[in-house]
């Protein structure tokens, strides 16, 4: 792999800088590229300015995707994240290095691919292994005829520790291994099969085990699982020659044994031999990978591991989860595939429901809308197109969501509270519908009715009391407690909430004179004094 010169180093942006995205910061930093780190913990961002002091920050991607000087994107954010923000950022023209998996479905995989493709730029999936020192020699064995005729692999990918609920081990273990063992024997599998067992969280898989079948004759297993009393990250490949052990946890990293079996009067008789270490170079693999991704904007090549790469992966990753979802059952990708298209003709899914959550019958959910783990989504209730519903939130019934509204964790929007499009909702604010509800005494029929305008934001631990109405693009301070009708572009905070300022559509503070800062819209205050409206003075 060659060096760039300093001049040609392109300049990229991390977006998460957490508990993976922490090494890819360090390491493009190191290769003189990083420029911005984004995240929104602005508590990680105020560490990383102490220990980066020449790295910018910011808290939003769209304060990066404006920016000619940022070539490329490097995305380490949860998985469900990485359409939309691969997406955004391709449509900004920027070249993107997104975390596994690409997508969660082939279909929002296909559609990256080909925007990529479309726009001629680079698209690379962080599939670490393929820039292993171990694994690329293991490959050149492989291709070399060292080990003889491939006839099995097995890996295993084991832990104890960060259990997720985000994703299940599947999705979250077995990128790598299905990665890997496409690209040593380089065709895909034409079958697939996987079981499980969910034993910390409810329809969470903690364990899985998936089989390929490959048109070739070799079988192939993975078995990962995060409840292991120590780690294990281990692949097996046997050849009739000899066999192959990539170690990953282990410091001599690629081992060839040289086991013959022979025939003694008709029964097999393994015959051992010792380990032969196989010499490999010592380099960080997530230096490699980050080092490929700068050469591959500079001279316009396309990655080991483009999308092309990723899609293959995530073909084998949906049809595992398909035959867990199936108890086992054997899935054949072509048929898989043509499957999946009449059941797309037959009835239109363009929206998101997590396996965790709940919608009742009669619900009409928009199209691109997701809602994540544990979420109810009650009957009579109508949520419009590209919402974002985390988890744990109840909705309903009969409630009325509009379009583009972000509703964080932990929040409950009873019968009497409508939203109009652009609402944020933040963690754990508390919507009533009854001023003075009894235990004892049943008053739904004396629910208030509570509406939030356009573009509003209510902030984390809020409160709004019923029978209010949320002016547009008002905003709601942090735990304040709302007892009264918000202004439209009002700033109120407090218990019981009182203004304090006016705010501008995207957020900021407005100055005296009502013009924006940082957008530079100009406002002008209502006579009647119930809030500001756009226009010129």
């Amino acid at each position: 792999m060659t060096s760039l010169d300093a001049t040609e180093v392109p300049c990229v942006a991390v977006v998460g800088s957490g508990y993976w995205g922490k090494n890819l910061v360090r390491n493009f930093h190191g290769l003189g590229a990083l420029k911005v780190i984004c995240d929104k913990n602005e508590v990680l961002l105020d560490q990383f300015k102490g220990e980066y002091p020449d790295v910018e920050t910011c808290l939003a991607l769209s304060d990066i995707l404006t920016r000619e000087e940022i070539h490329g994107v490097v995305i380490a954010t949860p998985a469900e994240t990485h359409f939309t923000l691969v997406r955004e950022t391709l449509l900004a023209g920027k070249h993107v290095f997104v975390e596994k998996p690409l997508a969660l479905t082939e279909e929002d995989g296909q559609q990256l691919v080909e925007l990529a493709e479309q726009n001629q730029l680079t698209l690379m999936v962080g599939h670490i292994l393929h820039y292993h020192p171990a694994v690329i020699k293991l490959k050149e064995l492989i291709e070399s005829g060292e080990l003889g005729k491939i006839q099995y692999l097995y890996s295993n990918r084991l832990n104890i520790g960060r259990i997720r609920a985000e994703e299940n081990i599947l999705w979250s273990f077995a990128p790598h291994d299905i990665s890997v063992i496409l690209m040593l024997l380089g065709e895909m599998p034409e079958t697939v099969y996987a079981t499980g067992g969910s034993y910390l969280q409810h329809q969470i898989p903690d364990t899985t085990l998936t089989a390929l079948d490959f048109p070739g004759g070799v079988k192939a297993h993975i078995f990962v699982s995060w409840l292991h009393p120590f780690k294990e990250q281990k692949l097996v490949v046997v050849g009739d020659k000899k066999m192959a052990v990539f170690d990953d946890v282990s410091e001599e990293k690629l081992l060839l044994y040289s086991h013959k079996i022979r025939w003694l009067q008709r029964i097999p008789v393994a015959s051992k031999s010792d380990a032969e270490v196989v010499a490999v170079d010592i380099r960080e693999p997530l230096r490699a990978e980050c080092q490929h991704f700068l050469e591959c904007i500079a001279k316009g090549q396309s990655p080991k591991t483009d999308g092309r790469e990723g899609l293959r992966v995530l073909q084998v990753l949906q049809a595992s989860q398909e035959s867990l979802d199936r108890n086992g059952a054997t899935i054949t990708l072509a048929e898989d595939s043509k499957l999946k298209a009449e059941r797309k003709v037959q009835k239109p899914i363009s929206f998101f429901v997590h396996e965790s959550a709940y919608v009742d019958d009669g619900v009409e959910i928009g199209a691109g809308t997701n809602i994540w783990h544990f979420s109810h989504i009650l009957s009579g209730s109508l949520i419009g197109e590209k919402c974002n519903i985390g988890q744990n939130v109840v909705i309903g019934p009969d409630v009325t969501i509009g379009n583009g509204c972000k509703i964080q964790n932990n929040v409950s929007v009873y019968k009497g509270v409508t939203l109009e499009d652009g609402v944020f909702c933040g963690p754990s604010m508390v919507f009533t519908n009854v001023y003075n509800p009894r235990a004892e005494i049943r008053k739904m029929d004396e629910v208030r009715p509570t509406f939030v305008r356009k573009g509003t934001t209510i902030g984390a631990n809020a409160t709004i009391v019923c029978g209010t109405t949320l002016g547009q693009y008002s905003f709601i301070g942090a735990g304040a407690v709302v007892t009264k009708n918000v202004p439209d572009y009002a700033l109120v905070v407090g218990n019981p909430a009182k203004q304090i300022c006016w705010v501008c559509e995207c957020g900021e503070r407005l100055p005296d004179d009502l013009e924006c800062l940082s957008c530079g819209k100009r406002f002008q205050e209502k006579a009647e004094g119930t809030g500001l409206f756009f226009g010129p003075r």
